[in-house]
């Protein structure tokens, strides 16, 4: 791994822990508005930051393993253990809704006092104020540094500073409502279940990006941009490229191509052609891309897409191959030709 890459990784592992103590005093926060209210909505909420708290910790414990170097059992790192972090996290946001639509039911059923809920709903806001905003800057780092345990933290921050509003909208209507007479308790085991489904839906959105990292989905955004790299900066050499294929392992990207050279074209130049490539790519991308270049010599059905001046031509040029997702991760040789000669 290189120092550009573990750089990152120790960037992601560091402001893991800043999320962790947030995470630890929003409960504790939470549990004291519970406990001064007596309200079963705060009390899901604060169940629902226990499972933040959890996550995170298990979240700081992937990026740890996340930043440690390749060794001999781990080639490509330990990367993968971000998309495992993510998908326990989504587990859990799962059953902390799952407990919370409980609650709500039961407490619909049989509606209670709730004593200080002013109090309760100021405390409660304070955490919406540092989940949101401490959750926003988690998730623009993860991205930026393209660690999907960080970004799974951040918008669990986020789903729980945006459900906690809602809930503290919930119990304003509650308490003035109450407060002229209206017998609506029921509304505080209603306000519950409606965000206990809401959470199911963050922790079901969180499970399923996790489990398409796991099982390496194709990543389109970042595969529309390579095209357009490559598109953009395309050298008359590069007859075709093919058979790409990009596999993240927390920050660190692993691409595989193929590219159609010359076949007349020396083993030096051949090489210096690579280099482009993998310079160009560098630039766009950082330290953080490991390319894997293999070249392949043109045949006869190369010679439409290609312009050189070549004594061996078979056929006339007739538009430059056209590149974009799908040729481009075809395997065989080679995509589409442009009916465009003047390329």
């Amino acid at each position: 791994m290189s120092d550009g890459t573990s750089a990152l990784a120790r960037e992601n592992y560091k402001f893991q822990k800043y999320i962790v103590a947030v995470s630890g005093i929003v409960l504790l926060t939470k549990f004291l508005a519970w406990l001064l209210s007596g309200s079963v909505a705060l009390f899901t909420d604060a169940l629902e930051s226990l499972t933040n708290v959890s996550a995170g910790l298990i979240g700081l414990y992937a990026l740890y393993l996340s930043a440690k170097p390749r060794d001999f059992d781990h080639p490509y790192g330990h990367g993968r253990a971000e998309f495992l972090s993510a998908t326990v996290e989504g587990a859990m946001i799962v059953i902390a809704g799952a407990i919370i639509i409980i609650e709500g039911v039961r407490n619909i059923l049989d509606p209670r006092e709730i004593p200080n809920l002013e109090l309760g709903m100021v405390l409660s806001f304070a955490t919406v104020v540092l989940n949101i905003a401490v959750g926003t800057v988690a998730v623009i780092k993860g991205k930026r540094n393209r660690s999907q345990a960080l970004v799974a933290s951040g918008r669990h921050l986020q789903s729980d500073g945006y459900s906690t509003g809602g809930i503290i909208a919930g119990l304003v209507i509650l308490f003035v409502l109450t407060s002229k007479g209206y017998e609506v308790l029921w509304l505080d085991g209603a306000i519950a279940l409606i965000y206990g489904v809401i959470i199911i839906a963050a922790g079901v959105s969180v499970l399923r990006r996790s489990i398409n990292s796991i099982m390496d989905k194709a990543d389109m955004e970042l595969l529309e941009k390579m095209v357009t790299t490559l598109s953009d900066n395309r050298r008359e050499a590069w007859i075709d490229i093919h058979n790409l294929r990009i596999v993240k392992y927390g920050p660190v990207i692993h691409m595989d191509v193929h590219v159609t050279m010359p076949w007349d074209m020396p083993v030096e130049q051949t090489y210096r052609e690579i280099c482009k490539i993998t310079e160009l790519i560098k630039e766009s991308y950082g330290d953080s891309v490991e390319l894997s270049v293999s070249c392949d010599p043109c045949k006869e059905f190369s010679c439409p897409g290609c312009r050189r001046d070549c004594k061996e031509r078979k056929a006339d040029f007739v538009g430059l191959v056209k590149w974009d997702i799908e040729n481009l991760s075809k395997d065989a040789q080679h995509g589409e030709v442009c009916d465009n000669a003047d390329g």
